[in-house]
């Protein structure tokens, strides 16, 4: 259905057409060069502090290409957040390795270190050792990075940051993306910026990124001719696309503001209401506050509610569904403590966009508070 009032859409402030306008006024509308995609990397290294960056197609080829560059292959292990979207495990597959799913720990809904480090010495007295973990930063809110990263030191696992919907959030001041060996981003359409479908793979490692650059675009060997000793992928962002985002860059701050504005609204408007409770930042962990959420009593509340502002042509939507639970994914390891299930039963997000109009968002909370 159409809804009135739409989940996360895209915001544009009109500047990005200039930057369309340059790639057609320059002839550069190619996918493999061209001054918006310099502009755009150099934008996103600066804000991230990120020594490189390499803009993609998407967050998914952002992970997939992550994963080969950390040598993963047929047969290895990556650990991976059970709580969060297909798109973070389906490279995993694409390369016929094996995900170990991680369940979350309760105060970011992130994944549990206590857990990682169990599954890391399980699967290692089963005989294989993980190859790579991949965590996700869920709805902005940062994952516990000192536990994370002192474990993957610890045991020598590479950890690529899924900050697909996390940019602009920071960790005890530095910017999520840049903490892990590899980040990766999202810019599809109903994040906080958009390319109108985009990604991008950004490290310290600037050879990650060569390497990333090499990949995204065919795997062309130097040579006058075209030869290949690798297989590549067609990857790489449009000059187009990247003009984009070098408008949306210039409003990131702006968007990371009104988000956050949102949240807060919400959790003052409904702080009478007994049935539902919001995440909270833990001390030095900055949210962008991509989607508001909140926990219900339960999984009838929680439907009844969604079904009301359905019916208002309100969009709503339960948290994500754990990768475990997911039939295609259903017979992967799991190293489980039920809080996904519990958030996945009891959770929605709630209108987010930061578009949202003052009156778009009274009328949420009168029908939130009115049920």
């Amino acid at each position: 259905m159409n809804y009135r009032i739409p989940l996360s859409p895209s915001h544009f402030s009109g500047q990005e057409q200039k930057y369309i306008d340059k790639a057609f006024a320059e002839n550069m509308i190619s996918s493999s060069y061209g001054s918006n995609i310099t502009d755009f990397e150099s934008k996103i290294c600066e804000y991230i502090n990120v020594k490189a960056c390499t803009a993609l197609t998407s967050g998914t080829a952002a992970i997939h290409l992550a994963l080969i560059l950390l040598g993963i292959k047929e047969g290895d292990e990556v650990i991976c957040s059970t709580f969060t979207f297909s798109a973070t495990v389906n490279p995993i597959l694409y390369l016929k390795a094996t995900p170990i799913f991680v369940d979350s720990e309760n105060v970011t809904w992130n994944m549990c270190p206590h857990l990682l480090e169990t599954s890391i010495l399980d699967r290692m007295n089963k005989g294989k050792k993980p190859k790579a973990i991949v965590l996700v930063h869920l709805y902005g809110m940062p994952s516990k990075m000192d536990e994370i990263m002192m474990i993957s030191r610890k045991y020598n696992i590479p950890v690529i940051e899924d900050a697909a919907e996390a940019i602009g959030s920071t960790y005890k001041g530095l910017k999520l993306g840049s903490l892990g060996d590899i980040g990766i981003f999202s810019f599809n359409g109903n994040k906080i910026i958009t390319t109108s479908g985009g990604g991008a793979l950004v490290s310290n490692n600037s050879a990650y990124c060569d390497k990333a650059l090499f990949l995204a675009t065919q795997a062309r060997d130097e040579a006058p001719h075209y030869q290949h000793s690798q297989i590549g992928y067609n990857y790489r962002m449009t000059n187009i696309s990247a003009g984009i985002g070098v408008g949306q860059m210039e409003m990131l701050n702006l968007r990371v503001k009104a988000r956050r504005k949102n949240f807060y609204f919400y959790k003052k408007e409904l702080a009478t209401v007994k049935e539902i409770y919001f995440i909270d930042e833990p001390q030095g962990f900055f949210s962008n506050r991509w989607l508001t959420t909140l926990l219900t009593d339960s999984f009838e509340y929680r439907e009844k509610l969604r079904i009301r502002l359905k019916d208002n042509s309100i969009e709503s939507r339960p948290l994500w569904k754990p990768m475990h639970l997911q039939p295609v994914f259903s017979d992967f390891p799991n190293y489980l403590n039920g809080n996904s299930e519990n958030f996945f039963e009891r959770g929605l997000c709630l209108p987010s966009g930061s578009n949202l109009t003052q009156d778009n968002m009274q009328e949420i909370v009168d029908l939130i508070k009115s049920y």
